[in-house]
């Protein structure tokens, strides 16, 4: 009867006590169990979390809360997933990844991720970029995303292949040693002078589960420095943004606190100019991470660039003519 029942049910965990090594020191809980608890949807984390059934150090913790070399994490049995079960990627999508990618080596890859392409799976999603890479790098054990682009933003995305180069980077990442710099089609004439939004951002759930941000003094500090890169009359603006603090929908907010919402925003966008962006073929949302520099390990630097996809190029091209 046993045997019968692990053959049609997922396996249950049971009460795990881990020791946090001194290299996941400052990891939050709430990725340390991401990654500890492989397959595990996020929901059923952060219920554990908020239900109190995860302690550290004996006692109850926050989502956010930051590790300290020798805590003791007590985790709680957990429904896991079935063992190798691959994870059901359809082949077109998995070749159009691997075309996507623009630079690799032994520990990082860097793609050009395709707008409307969830970073992760969950919400509603079985897969996203990080599971297809799981599929296409079989042997690499230790891929983890390094950062993570909105479902319908485009560009850059950086994925470690080895725990020493995530930890090197969510370190430069934390001292600002990444230079991020996204390309914006916006509603309006920006004018040159303007060239930064500095206002805190708060993180809210509305009661359908889906997350806002909106500007508020009770948010964390949040700076984004943009640049003019080209016009369209008044009608609208390419604008460079570059995020010096790495909030959720920092650069879509701060572009709406300016005035000049981007084009194909469905959350924070005027649906006016998104609809005549549509009209002109322009079906996304304008917003693409295009120029990326970090430092490597030995010393060095890598800089890389991804080019838009033809939706936007014939997009603006349109533009131009009108």
């Amino acid at each position: 009867m046993i045997a019968a029942m692990t053959t049609t049910t997922p396996p249950t965990s049971g009460v795990q006590l881990i020791e946090v090594a001194p290299e996941l020191a400052g990891q939050r809980i709430d990725n340390f169990l991401i990654t500890a608890l492989k397959g595990v949807p996020k929901t059923l984390i952060y219920r554990i979390l908020r239900k109190g059934e995860v302690r550290v150090n004996k006692g109850r913790i926050k989502p956010e809360y930051k590790l300290q070399a020798g805590d003791i994490v007590r985790v709680p049995p957990v429904r896991l997933p079935e063992r190798d079960a691959p994870v059901p990627v359809a082949q077109g999508l998995l070749q159009r990844l691997e075309d996507a990618i623009v630079y690799e080596d032994k520990a990082l890859i860097v793609l050009n991720k395709p707008a409307g392409i969830a970073v992760h799976g969950g919400s509603g999603l079985s897969f996203g970029v990080i599971e297809a890479f799981r599929q296409l790098r079989p042997d690499t054990k230790e891929l983890e995303l390094v950062h993570r682009l909105d479902r319908d933003t485009s560009g850059l995305l950086m994925i470690a292949k080895k725990r020493s180069m995530l930890r090197h980077l969510h370190a430069a990442l934390r001292g600002d040693g990444v230079d991020k710099r996204y390309m914006a089609l916006v509603r309006g004439h920006w004018a040159t002078a303007k060239k930064q939004v500095n206002a805190p951002l708060l993180k809210s759930n509305l009661r359908s589960g889906e997350r806002m941000v909106e500007i508020n003094e009770e948010g964390k500090e949040a700076l984004t420095l943009f640049k003019v890169l080209r016009r369209f009359g008044d009608f609208a603006t390419i604008v460079e943004a570059r995020p010096i603090t790495g909030r959720t929908h920092q650069i879509r907010v701060h572009a709406l606190h300016a005035g000049h919402e981007i084009a194909g925003d469905t959350k924070y966008g005027d649906e006016n100019f998104s609809k005549e962006i549509r009209e002109l073929g322009g079906k996304r949302l304008f917003l693409h991470a295009y120029a990326l520099t970090v430092p490597l390990p030995d010393g060095g630097e890598l800089k890389v660039e991804a080019p838009v996809d033809e939706v936007w190029a014939r997009t603006v091209e349109r533009l131009s003519a009108s």
